[in-house]
């Protein structure tokens, strides 16, 4: 278990404990923690290196990223790709671990969008059923088995995955990636003893939104959190000639920061000017995260904020890639329950079947 952008477990440490249970207990699994784990203002370098110490050992086979944050992108620059290559293993993240999802991808390697143990693991009335779902067929062979062969160190277990995007790279087969039926994206504060076994109130699922579903696309992933990618894009680093993207599926989702429709537009618009967008036949937008504690909104507004999201994100493609088969309200991102979605391995987008099946 790493802290690879904001250290929580050093603010909040008896849910980082209980996340660490729960690995045990509902996992199998045994997990250590690096030294900046619970450490606040560790520097990038020093963040750096306990990744790098953590995939060169031999005897951890997958990685957790406790939460996200808002400065991973400083850390790019002190990792060697050499040590990452040479034993591909799982990275789960997202939010501002999108960074590091993207500079695997961009150095052949896959990973994981999703999962934060800090925020799913840690769950007060415990970890939802499809978020734990595709824990497992992540981790396993058979998603239906928790307990795998555990080594002395690391998130032991069973086979990690491939870095080879030509292949599915993933362990545990096939899940369909379906509506759920009630979503939450409120949160209660973890400094409050309740946030340890209360979880906040859940509501109806706005569900799938289907855009020009006429076609079937298996391909792999790429993409994340869209205020990051377009970081990424300004940094002018580890973005791929567009050549590279060509045919596959992109994932989408936007952050608590809850960007404008009109920025989510223009962010999307630079990368069709870089000629991005149309390489993706298909998209998939994650539910978007209209509220939060800090900026709490009713939830006529909340729909509102989502409706005008999606008429950006049709805004762009329509000026960029008209043909693209998009789905909206897909349940991975700043949601819960949340779908951990291959990264860089195969999703099948079935658009007159209205079905979306990923490919562990």
């Amino acid at each position: 278990m790493l802290s690879p952008s904001f250290a929580a477990p050093g603010l909040f440490p008896e849910r980082h404990e209980q996340a660490m249970r729960r690995i045990r207990d509902e996992l199998g699994l045994t997990p250590v923690e690096f030294p900046t784990t619970r450490r606040l203002g560790a520097t990038p370098v020093e963040r750096a290196a306990d990744l790098t110490a953590a995939w060169a050992d031999p005897t951890i086979r997958a990685i957790f990223a406790t939460i996200g944050g808002d400065d991973q992108i400083t850390l790019l620059p002190h990792l060697d790709p050499a040590v990452f290559q040479a034993d591909p293993k799982p990275y789960f993240g997202f939010s501002d671990n999108t960074n590091l999802l993207n500079w695997l991808w961009s150095h052949g390697l896959a990973g994981y969008h999703g999962g934060s143990t800090m925020m799913h693991l840690a769950r007060g009335e415990g970890i939802q059923a499809v978020h734990l779902a595709t824990l497992r067929a992540a981790l396993f062979s058979d998603p239906s088995n928790s307990s795998g062969s555990s080594d002395s160190s690391g998130l032991s277990g069973p086979s990690g995955l491939s870095g080879s995007f030509g292949s599915s790279g993933f362990s545990g087969g096939d899940l369909a990636i379906e509506p759920v039926g009630e979503f939450s994206e409120e949160e209660v504060d973890w400094a409050e003893p309740r946030a340890l076994t209360e979880s906040a109130p859940s509501i109806p699922s706005p569900g799938h939104h289907w855009h020009q579903p006429e076609t079937v696309v298996t391909a792999p992933t790429w993409g994340g959190n869209l205020e990051i990618l377009h970081w990424n894009l300004a940094a002018g680093r580890w973005i791929r000639p567009v050549e590279d993207y060509a045919g596959c599926v992109l994932l989408l989702e936007t952050s608590e920061e809850m960007p404008p429709a009109e920025e989510v537009f223009r962010m999307l618009r630079n990368f069709g000017e870089r000629g991005l967008l149309r390489q993706f036949p298909a998209v998939l937008v994650a539910t978007a995260k209209a509220t939060v504690f800090t900026n709490p909104r009713p939830a006529a507004e909340r729909q509102k904020y989502r409706d005008e999201q999606r008429d950006a994100v049709l805004r762009a493609f329509a000026a960029y890639n008209p043909s693209a088969m998009i789905v909206f309200g897909v349940d991975f991102g700043h949601t819960d329950p949340q779908y951990v979605l291959p990264y860089g391995g195969r999703i099948t987008i079935d658009g007159p079947a209205r079905k979306i099946t990923a490919h562990f």
